[in-house]
């Protein structure tokens, strides 16, 4: 990962670790409480049957005059029998001394010169320590467990971002590949016409070729920019729109010394005319890219239906469902930067236009556009 993505990478982990780090803390903080004061109930309720079940006792083998006989009690839990004769008042009847939970009841109310019956445990305690034990071991396992996913998460959150930041890089080495030919031809050819001081043909039209490649640059990374105005279609004739682009490339086609063989009848289509021109454009300079030398390139218009044919490299099958995506590149044969096919298809997708994709490798490619 570049440093971007480090920092994208490492600033989602740590906000979703510090977020869920609050959430669990907070959430362990009321399980406890909620525990604990479970705890407290269930200790001052047992505490309290303890006492009243002994004072129940002796008021009964005093009133019956029998023999009074103390129960057990579960481990943890004591009482003592405080007698009348102490004339031992308590302050507090349910207290915390010495770890100890202590109830005082005075139910005996003196039967058998007993006065208070005083029962404590330890248990409460213990039961707290447990419980700490317990909620710091689930909120380490689910922060763990949380760590666990938020690192995955971030992972396939960077994936996108990752495979952008490739197809980004790579464009961007692209564009600098593909100017860097135009501009080196341009300054040759302009050096060569300036220590000639003669304007021969060839200079010329290499100066032309290098020229018009670096325009048709310009016109896909111009569409590119999302913020430019939109332009509202309108009725095109697109014979002379096409003428125009196959001229426009002709320099480029005899350079490989590629024959155009076209055949154009009149067609019209609802359209903006800049974005039918880069359709074209696109089209053309991409068979032309991807074509042999002393190869032929078919192009035939018909009312609703165009159609444009190479005798080029060809797209391997599995490969033609990818080739208008953004940024993919079927062939290193040539050069480009992987968006003039997407561009086509947005300006197809624009206007309603189906577009058509047959191909063999080694034999070439056609490109059928149709619309209504």
């Amino acid at each position: 990962m570049n440093e971007i993505e480090k920092r994208s990478f490492y600033s989602f982990l740590f906000l979703y670790l510090g977020s869920s780090l609050v959430f669990v803390l907070l959430s362990g903080y009321w399980y406890y409480s909620a525990q604990k004061s479970a705890l407290e109930k269930t200790t001052y309720y047992k505490l309290q049957h303890l006492t009243d079940n002994i004072s129940s006792l002796i008021i009964n083998a005093h009133m019956m005059g029998e023999k009074l006989v103390l129960p057990n009690v579960e481990d943890g839990y004591e009482y003592i029998l405080i007698p009348t004769k102490e004339h031992k008042v308590y302050k507090e009847t349910y207290f915390e001394k010495d770890g100890f939970k202590t109830l005082v009841s005075s139910a005996p109310q003196e039967h058998l010169m007993i006065e208070y019956v005083v029962a404590r445990t330890d248990m409460y305690h213990k039961n707290v320590l447990t419980l700490q034990k317990k909620v710091s071991t689930i909120l380490v396992l689910v922060f763990l467990a949380i760590a666990i996913i938020s690192w995955i998460l971030s992972k396939l959150f960077m994936r996108p971002v990752r495979q952008k930041m490739i197809q980004i890089e790579q464009f961007i080495q692209d564009i600098s590949h593909e100017l860097n030919t135009p501009i080196t031809a341009l300054t040759m050819s302009s050096k060569r016409a300036m220590q000639k001081q003669v304007y021969d043909e060839k200079i010329l039209r290499n100066i032309s070729i290098s020229t018009k490649q670096l325009y048709s640059i310009y016109k896909s990374l111009a569409y590119l920019n999302f913020s430019s105005k939109e332009q509202n279609p309108e009725y095109l004739e697109l014979k002379p729109l096409l003428e125009q682009s196959i001229e426009y490339y002709a320099e480029l086609s005899m350079a490989k010394n590629i024959k155009i063989h076209t055949t154009l009848e009149n067609a019209s289509i609802v359209a903006v005319d800049s974005r039918m021109e880069l359709l074209f454009s696109n089209l053309i300079s991409n068979a032309i890219k991807y074509s042999m030398p002393d190869t032929t390139i078919t192009i035939e218009l018909k009312k609703g239906r165009f159609l444009i044919k190479d005798e080029g490299v060809g797209i391997q099958a599995q490969k033609i469902k990818d080739i208008f995506k953004p940024y993919e590149r079927n062939s290193n044969l040539a050069g480009g930067f992987g968006v003039g096919l997407s561009i086509v298809k947005d300006i197809c997708d624009t206007y309603g236009i189906d577009i058509e994709v047959a191909s063999e490798l080694g034999v070439g490619s056609s490109f059928i556009l149709s619309w209504k």
